[in-house]
């Protein structure tokens, strides 16, 4: 047989163990329903190049070291007291000033599966029971905490803590499925993403994957107590934050890598428009004290995860074959975990940019938070919160 058959040979056996996935190796071997959509990038040429040649992050002092087992979100009271921030095995925790102590939680249901474990990996299989907090925010007029609970949506806790209320788990009949960022205007209204509903947090890899676009932008109305989309069909939504001023807020579109806004007030009202592309995946966003935008991008945009997001058909190929989820994710963020942090002005402009590509002190970065010329910055997989101090 000559080498071009030989090779024709190996892609037509390589074809069909692709589509019979006999021994169930794939990443995708547990969701028989999956599909792989194309995803509307920006062209590579226009992504952001710009980088922190002194991997500043790097600089970052690591606190809480294994005292905390994903700490997302950061988030300081009324009183400035904090942080807080919700941890993987379900609960809300706050710092006092000199210990971590129990604050609330979202899920009635608490069992042994909720202890603390070592490994952040642990708690996947039980966050549906035992909650995951994820997006928080105090409300400044009542001192309320607002949650987005991957699991349970939209929550409420008051200043004394325990046990979260219930506000929302759909919208116009449509039920969320992976609540994951929130803030609140002067009015109490609530905003808020979900970022899928076919795919619930715990199987977040297969939605980076998959490219669906079942994610929305919602409302809150405290009054009527509904929750209504104010943006649909998004390529997992994310992290999202008001401006200073309450004309607008703005939304991270994770798989598509962009901050885009949407208009509150004003003869643009109820519209969206881009507002910056992002070097990478972005997760939260929040906006730092003198009304710019910070934000937590999870990794760079490879040109591997470039190339898959346009070709959908090539991206289903690679995940049928026997290579386990974790791998195609160290190939999406090109091969180790690493931290990028950017700031935006409300035009989109690029302020600054922090790193630390190697990941040797920070890494795979969920949010950042300003405060007294600190950043706080979470990671919804890392055992511990790391502190940059601004010039």
């Amino acid at each position: 047989m000559t080498p071009v058959g030989i090779l024709a040979g190996i892609s037509l056996l390589l074809a069909i163990y692709c589509a019979v996935d006999p021994f169930k190796h794939s990443a995708i071997s547990e969701f028989p329903d999956f599909k792989a959509f194309k995803v509307e990038i920006t062209p590579w040429s226009e992504i952001p190049a710009e980088k922190d040649t002194e991997n500043l992050l790097q600089k970052s002092e690591i606190k809480f070291l294994n005292q905390v087992q994903g700490p997302e979100s950061m988030a300081f009271d009324t009183m400035s007291r904090g942080p807080y921030t919700g941890v993987a095995d379900g609960r809300i925790i706050f710092w006092d000033g000199h210990k971590w102590t129990d604050f609330a939680y979202t899920s009635a249901n608490r069992s042994s599966l909720c202890d603390p474990k070592p490994s952040i990996m642990n708690y996947l299989k039980n966050e549906h029971i035992c909650g995951r907090p994820l997006g928080l925010r105090f409300d400044k007029r009542t001192g309320d905490l607002y949650i987005a609970d991957a699991y349970f949506g939209l929550m409420k806790v008051g200043p004394e803590g325990g046990l979260a209320a219930t506000l929302a788990t759909e919208a116009e009949g449509v039920q969320l499925g992976f609540t994951n960022d929130l803030d609140i205007d002067d009015e109490g209204n609530v905003y808020f993403t979900d970022s899928s509903t076919k795919y619930q947090r715990r199987n977040f890899l297969q939605l980076v994957f998959s490219g669906e676009n079942s994610g929305r932008v919602l409302k809150y109305n405290p009054r009527t107590k509904e929750a209504t989309v104010l943006v649909r069909n998004l390529q997992f939504p994310n992290g999202l934050s008001l401006s200073k001023d309450g004309s607008f807020f703005v939304f991270c579109e994770g798989s598509v890598g962009r901050l885009r806004k949407y208009w509150l007030k004003g003869e643009k009202a109820g519209t969206s428009e881009v507002m910056a592309v992002l070097p990478g995946f972005p997760d939260n966003v929040r906006t730092s004290e003198d009304g710019d935008f910070w934000v937590a991008v999870h990794c760079r945009r490879t040109i591997y995860s470039h190339l898959s997001a346009l070709y959908p058909k090539v991206r289903m190929f690679l995940l049928k074959l026997p290579i386990s989820a974790k791998l195609h994710y160290l190939m999406q963020i090109g091969g180790r975990p690493h931290a990028v942090v950017v700031k935006y002005s409300p035009d989109g402009k690029l302020i600054k940019i922090l790193e630390d590509r190697q990941g040797k002190v920070v890494k795979v970065v969920s949010e950042v938070e300003e405060k007294d010329g600190k950043l706080w910055i979470g990671s919804v997989l890392m055992p511990f919160v790391a502190v940059f101090k601004l010039d």
